[in-house]
């Protein structure tokens, strides 16, 4: 049996973090995407609707932040305004250039080299 996932964050949720304007931001993960779903003024709807993204999304059971939720209608049902799924650009990683000085060779060179 697979341990359990802790939920995380203050709201005690996944898929969320608590605003300074008291609001959720709510957002989704998976390998190699991630969706936006907007910002919820409770803890509670927002953890519904990242349970519906969840479902929409293929995900186990087990990512669910409320594990009694029997089925995807079930969920729909207690989000009734329903959910919009952006999806996110992911994020590149920046490389920086490496430069190679060869001995013999002077600071200057290379510096003209890279630029």
């Amino acid at each position: 049996m697979a341990p359990k996932k802790t939920p995380k964050g203050k709201s005690g949720f996944f898929g969320m973090r608590a605003k300074p304007s008291g609001n959720f931001r709510l957002e989704v993960s998976d390998v190699g995407q991630r969706w936006w779903l907007g910002t919820y003024p409770t803890a509670d709807e927002a953890a519904r609707a990242y349970d519906m993204a969840v479902w929409r999304a293929g995900r186990p059971k087990t990512d669910l932040n409320f594990l009694e939720a029997e089925s995807q209608a079930v969920v729909e049902w207690l989000v009734p305004q329903g959910i919009r799924m952006e999806e996110m650009p992911a994020k590149k990683a920046k490389k920086k250039p490496a430069v190679v000085v060869a001995p013999g060779e002077s600071d200057e060179a290379a510096m003209a080299w890279f630029a």
